[in-house]
């Protein structure tokens, strides 16, 4: 092994909640409602989009069909797709003879179609059109060349709970959250701490000094150091092409997200009896909104037991396929420890390349308020010497 050279976990994906926009010249976070799982490649408009987001999304979508059905309303006018079946409709009820009165409620009830034909030509034409569509994309994509295109997004639904399994027992090696001062100039960690202590760069090299944290250090009010948090999980689906030793990795500075994990993982770790990498989970979007927030959502990521299953219903699973996998020969406590010890190769979890990244979507220059770790509202509790309640920084 080569020493300096930490050893995480293989990643083959990203689960983000915002992306980076650029304007004015400049790359700016974004916050979102939804999560979006991405490749690690990246084209012209953006990160690629992996083919698990697209799948999930239409579950998602015929989840919420199947639970709140679908909502009829009545229209001030014919939609373009119905005119035609209107039409044809009219011409079938029309009466025989001249000289027979028509009933108008008979008229009105023959011509009305019913829910179902509604739905027949509405998919229909929607059909249509996505098959147009796709023409389209392919021949643009033709035409493009080399030039590689975005997956788009052709289903417009909120994702916002994702089917996971995690990789270890061991909470804290799922979740690597430290606070965390980034160069914006270089890219590149200048002091990685815990509280307690830290490894801060120096003139003279690396030092391990006492953290206070960015609350009470000099440097950290100076620089912007904030909770930083990298949450690997495996997405548990069959279209799912990863082996079970890969990850996504959901990477987040907000406070709200890093405490909710961290102690979800630890009650789930504590219930199940040392069986959190066998729990069937999902992470799942939560808001709410506070006075620092000025009222506005605040989405954060939580997770816990699929929501078809019951907390003993899960445990008693995870019970199974752990026995299951130790008779096969899988060792979890093994895995567990080469995890540590290649956590403790090196001093910075980031690549060069990575850092750049990061510093762009979680660390942008000239931050507000709100994502500012040192907000109006942390000077005021200060200056009072209130104890300091910050909220989320980027979700």
């Amino acid at each position: 092994m080569i020493k300096g050279l930490m050893m995480t976990p293989p990643v083959v994906g990203r689960i983000s909640i915002g992306k980076v926009v650029e304007r004015n010249g400049m790359r700016l976070p974004e916050k979102d409602d939804e999560f979006t799982i991405t490749t690690q490649m990246q084209s012209r408009q953006g990160w690629v989009l992996h083919p698990l987001d697209g799948i999930l999304r239409k579950e998602e979508l015929d989840r919420a069909q199947i639970t709140t059905g679908v909502e009829v309303t009545e229209l001030k006018e014919v939609p373009p797709e119905f005119a035609e079946h209107f039409e044809k409709h009219e011409q079938q009820h029309q009466p025989h003879s001249e000289g027979q009165p028509e009933d108008p409620q008979q008229s009105l009830q023959s011509t009305k179609p019913s829910l179902r034909e509604k739905l027949s030509q509405r998919v229909k034409v929607k059909s249509t059109a996505a098959n147009h569509s796709c023409v389209l994309d392919q021949a643009s994509d033709n035409s493009a060349g080399k030039e590689a295109k975005p997956t788009i997004r052709a289903i417009g639904t909120k994702l916002r709970r994702i089917p996971v399994r995690l990789l270890f027992n061991d909470p804290a090696l799922n979740l690597r959250a430290n606070y965390t001062l980034f160069d914006r100039a270089t890219a590149r960690p200048v002091c990685v701490g815990d509280g307690q202590s830290c490894k801060r760069v120096t003139d003279a090299g690396i030092k391990q000094l006492t953290c206070a944290g960015p609350d009470l250090c000099e440097l950290a009010q100076q620089g912007g150091c904030k909770p930083f948090g990298r949450f690997h999980v495996r997405i548990d689906h069959p279209g799912n092409p990863a082996d079970s030793l890969s990850t996504f990795v959901l990477r987040t500075t907000g406070i709200n997200t890093l405490r909710t994990l961290l102690a979800r993982m630890h009650y789930l770790q504590a219930a199940s009896g040392d069986l959190l990498a066998y729990l069937a989970l999902e992470i799942r979007l939560r808001g709410k909104s506070t006075m620092q927030s000025r009222r506005t959502p605040i989405y954060y990521v939580d997770i816990g037991v699929r929501e078809n299953l019951s907390l003993e219903a899960a445990i008693h699973q995870a019970a199974q396929t752990a026995e299951h996998a130790r008779q096969s020969g899988y060792d979890q406590e093994g895995l567990e420890q080469a995890a540590n010890e290649g956590y403790a190769l090196g001093l910075f979890e980031e690549l060069e390349a990575e850092a750049v990244e990061i510093v762009q979507e979680f660390y942008p220059p000239n931050a507000t308020a709100a994502n500012d770790i040192r907000s109006e509202a942390s000077v005021v509790h200060k200056a009072r010497r209130y104890p300091v309640v910050r909220e989320q920084s980027h979700e």
